[in-house]
């Protein structure tokens, strides 16, 4: 039945063979987006001895395993979650509960060609690793850890990699925030197209750096379908290629503010329920960060940072974890803002610092947002309201 699926996914795409990938990424974890119709589906899949061929792991799920009954999830969702990682597991799949896998050691190589599923990771994994893979559904990543492989078309292909908008970006950037607001622009412009960024000044600091590029390629694939993009100068294939990296009838793009992007991403009005950060979820260093900022003070609104298990846990052992708690803030595993049944949960007005979360929560939750910097989320947690 795997291989059924691949070969009609093959077979749409003109694929000539099948490549062997070497990690697989499943999406389509949580409750909210699955339903009952993915768990039964999962669950049959299972009870036939299903097992997975090679190293794969979960995306986000709609609850954190350990807090979610201090954080008021519902019970009934809770239950019906719980059963489906439980069914992944079962299949071999490793609950990691993570959009960032390359925060907590999976690290796909340059030209390795995979199999992943969470938009911003796909990103990452093609744009700044120099990994291969398309941007798999939940159904054909499984098929694909099954199988070891998956049809060779798409962006396993060299020539499908190329560049078909040149961006030159002419206005300062100086957050992370600023990174997801460019990437709201342009995913919108180009849609699934592969854009080469001019212009741009990454942070010399690795960790910052990373930060950022992981905003730019999530908000690029929330606000339109990019998979892939080159940096000049920069990224493992525009360094080798330079302008070869680039089609002949490539479309040319200018960006000299990213206004109208913080305009349409950033609510007017000031009431919050709820400040969260971690979308993409969090590295190490960025909660080391948020908690350097929160540092005595206190919180007058709920902050919650999403992120993997393995980084709350090395958090916890760096004392991160009490710095943010003491204030009231908390640090949610295995789940994310915009999978997670906050609608259910009556909250309506959030603070995020995330294009991505900014994009997707007015549709997915129903939810009003702010949009603002790092600091600019934890003020308003502390102060207990937006400021525009």
């Amino acid at each position: 039945k795997a291989m059924e699926i691949l070969v009609a996914l093959g077979r749409i795409y003109d694929a000539k063979e099948m490549v062997p990938v070497t990690s697989a990424q499943i999406a389509g974890v949580s409750y909210k987006n699955i339903g009952d119709p993915g768990l039964e589906f999962m669950t049959d899949w299972a009870n036939q001895n299903a097992r997975v061929h090679i190293p794969a792991f979960m995306n986000p799920a709609g609850i954190d395993r350990q807090l979610w009954r201090q954080l008021g999830f519902p019970e009934a969702f809770a239950h019906k979650q719980i059963e489906i990682i439980e069914v992944l597991r079962r299949m071999g799949v490793r609950a990691t509960l993570t959009c960032t896998p390359y925060h907590i050691g999976i690290v796909p190589q340059k030209g390795e060609h995979i199999a992943w599923s969470e938009s911003s990771a796909v990103s990452y994994a093609n744009s700044v690793l120099g990994a291969r893979t398309n941007r798999e559904g939940g159904p054909s990543a499984l098929a694909a850890a099954f199988c070891g492989r998956t049809p060779r078309f798409g962006l396993h292909l060299h020539e499908n990699r190329l560049a078909t908008h040149r961006v030159l970006v002419n206005c300062k950037l100086e957050s992370s925030a600023d990174f997801g607001l460019l990437g709201y622009l342009i995913g919108k412009q180009v849609g699934n197209g592969i854009p080469f960024f001019q212009g741009i000044e990454l942070p010399t600091d690795e960790t910052e750096r990373t930060i950022c590029l992981k905003s730019l390629g999530a908000a690029m694939a929330a606000s339109g379908a990019v998979a892939l993009y080159h940096i000049e100068n920069f990224t493992p294939e525009a360094g080798v290629y330079g302008d070869r990296i680039i089609t002949q009838n490539a479309g040319s793009i200018e960006i000299t503010s990213l206004d109208e992007a913080r305009a349409v991403l950033n609510h007017e009005g000031n009431q919050i329920d709820l400040v969260t950060l971690g979308c993409p979820h969090a590295s190490l260093e960025e909660l080391k960060d948020i908690a350097r900022i929160i540092g005595n003070q206190q919180l007058k609104k709920p902050l919650w940072i999403a992120s993997s298990a393995i980084v709350r846990e090395d958090a916890r052992a760096n004392g991160i974890l009490e710095t943010i708690e003491k204030a009231g803030g908390k640090i949610l595993a295995d789940t994310c803002m915009v999978v997670a049944p906050l609608e259910e949960m009556g909250i309506k007005y959030i603070a995020t610092n995330s294009a991505k979360a900014a994009t997707y929560l007015p549709s997915h939750q129903a939810a009003i947002v702010h949009f603002g910097t790092t600091e600019q989320c934890i003020t308003a947690a502390i102060q207990g309201k937006w400021k525009n």
